[in-house]
């Protein structure tokens, strides 16, 4: 077969198991392709060669043995450096924790995928304790924007939305407590899976915030990423939060379609008035799923309000130690929100709990009448790396918080979401679908079915 490195995961892996690439031809190919891509991206922290080439080799070997290979055979992954990687310490995205000793074991998550076969490429660039929505890493510098290294890969995730848009691995790992993982895939034009909370294991990846933490896989490609995330499913007992669920595959469903789904476009807190971009992709994926139906979202504002302080008061009770020892080793606007963060009155967040769960329940109603939700996942295309303020709705505002202003309230109350990347305008921006607790095969349904059609693709930047 004719290969690059966008060519997708699954065909990847099904061209080794039947001999017609080596696995080390294919690390080989993704790590010269990072040896010449991330110095001007700012994806990876670490590369993990060594041993990315032993376990390709020992891929090529099996076969050439006879051995049964793994699904995703030979496919090479990377993780946001918050994932444990055995032999590295867990960064986290801070000076700090560079101090920690190295991981012995990886994570859950990356243990996972390696067992199915996928090669384990390094860690990825992320924000400062995964509290940041920019990329713009105080330490290692910022995740830039394949499409425009001048313009942000959003934050906290930006090396796996950035690694993944510009062809340095077909997968990668990161998490998503207020839409780290949706940011980087709407501004870097991938697809991403933030799943239901407690749905996928956390165990041995760096907290952020409790409540609120999600992990969860990037793609280019629709079936790569459900095959992923069929991969990364299943209880785990060192995560209590980890729901004890049978898995629940969703790549089989790919190919149902959306006919016999009731979907609306969210108004309200989600209204794209005075956002172009915004307004153009929501309307591009509502034409493509085949509704015209909208509904406005009460409460996403104060759900929104919730995830401000449940994430300010969790995380900065969780790094109290470091801020009292070593202030100074903060990115100083990291360190600002934690200590803000020390000082909210603990009424303030038990009544933000109280209004999460109202939230929560007043959304498991819509979800008796409508299957899936269409709604956009930034305000805008990618910022300048360095920008501060972003024009919205008419009035000027902090960017940094702001471009969560569509992710936070969905995950104030853990539901699945696939964000899908539209091109209409020139730079990527991404929708969100978002489905009701443990239904990400509806959202991969409805992204599989926008990908089709050509609505929703991921494009190969020009490095």
């Amino acid at each position: 077969m004719s290969f690059d490195v966008f060519t997708p995961a699954h065909r990847i892996a099904t061209e080794i198991r039947e001999g017609g690439l080596s696995a080390e031809t294919v690390t080989g190919a993704f790590l010269a392709r990072i040896d010449k891509v991330n110095p001007v991206v700012n994806a990876f922290t670490d590369v993990t060669a060594q041993r990315a080439l032993e376990q390709a080799r020992g891929i090529d070997l099996a076969r050439a043995a006879g051995k049964a290979l793994g699904p995703l055979a030979g496919v090479p992954f990377a993780a946001k450096n918050l994932f444990d990687i055995r032999g590295l310490p867990t960064k986290a995205g801070s000076k700090i924790n560079r101090d920690r000793a190295v991981a012995t074991r990886d994570a859950a998550l990356v243990e996972r995928l390696t067992a199915a076969g996928a090669v384990l490429l390094g860690g990825l660039n992320m924000g400062e304790y995964a509290y940041d929505f920019t990329g713009e890493n105080a330490h290692d510098g910022p995740g830039r924007n394949p499409h425009d290294p001048a313009r942000m890969a959003g934050g906290s995730s930006s090396g796996s939305g950035a690694a993944t848009a510009a062809g340095l691995a077909p997968l990668s790992l990161g998490s998503d407590t207020n839409g780290s993982i949706r940011v980087p895939a709407s501004l870097c034009g991938v697809f991403g899976l933030k799943p239901t909370y407690g749905r996928l294991p956390r165990t041995r990846s760096f907290p952020f915030c409790d409540s609120l933490d999600h992990l969860g896989p990037f793609a280019r490609d629709v079936t790569d990423l459900a095959m992923a995330y069929d991969l990364l499913q299943g209880a785990d007992p060192e995560d209590p939060h980890c729901a004890q669920l049978p898995v629940e595959p969703t790549l089989t469903s790919l190919q149902r379609g959306v006919g016999d789904l009731r979907i609306a476009i969210a108004g309200g807190h989600f209204s794209t008035e005075g956002m172009p971009e915004a307004e153009a992709a929501v309307a591009a994926v509502a034409r493509g799923l085949g509704t015209t139906r909208t509904f406005e979202l009460a409460g996403a504002g104060i759900a929104r309000a919730a995830a401000f302080l449940i994430t300010n008061a969790e995380s900065s009770t969780f790094h109290l130690d470091r801020l009292r020892q070593r202030a100074d080793d903060f990115d100083p606007e990291t360190r600002d929100r934690f200590l803000a963060g020390a000082m909210l009155p603990a009424a303030w967040y038990v009544q933000a709990q109280r209004a999460r769960h109202w939230f929560h329940d007043e959304m498991l109603k819509v979800f008796a009448d409508v299957d899936l939700i269409i709604a956009p996942a930034t305000p805008c295309p990618a910022p300048r790396i360095g920008q501060k303020v972003l024009e919205l709705r008419g009035e000027t505002v902090p960017l940094r918080p702001n471009l969560g202003l569509f992710t936070q309230p969905v995950s104030a109350i853990g539901l699945p979401v696939a964000a899908v990347p539209v091109f209409g305008m020139g730079l990527p921006i991404g929708v969100q679908i978002i489905a009701a607790p443990w239904r990400e095969d509806l959202c991969l349904r409805a992204a599989f079915a926008l990908q089709k059609a050509g609505v929703c693709e991921a494009r190969a930047p020009g490095l």
